[in-house]
């Protein structure tokens, strides 16, 4: 089996650089994903509420996690079931409690990162 050739690429998040490993041919996929982590993470920052980049990141990836979950079920994948996240008692996660849960467990997290 060929594994496929991946690439190095530098980007920037919220004004840091990483170096990101991306299969050949992604380029332009990872590029889309990183400026909607940068704009996400970015608006998070600049609302002035939240200082912490670790929960700036996690309030970033809850909200995309969540727009995409909020896609209408056409643009879903083919096994959408599989794609929902589950408790523990086995139903769909609600992303408003979890966000909203994170948010009461981070609130005393006065550290800048």
């Amino acid at each position: 089996m060929k594994q496929s050739a991946m690439k190095q690429m530098e980007v920037t998040i919220m004004g840091q650089s990483y170096i990101l490993a991306c299969p050949e041919g992604g380029e332009m996929s990872l590029l889309s994903a990183v400026a909607s982590v940068d704009r996400e993470m970015c608006a998070i920052r600049d609302a002035g509420k939240v200082r912490a980049r670790e929960r700036i990141a996690v309030l970033a990836a809850l909200n995309l996690a969540y727009a995409l979950a909020e896609r209408p079920a056409a643009a879903a994948a083919p096994n959408a079931a599989a794609a929902v996240p589950a408790g523990a008692n086995g139903r769909g996660v609600d992303l408003r409690t979890l966000a909203r849960r994170l948010d009461d467990a981070l609130a005393g997290d006065g550290q800048l990162l």
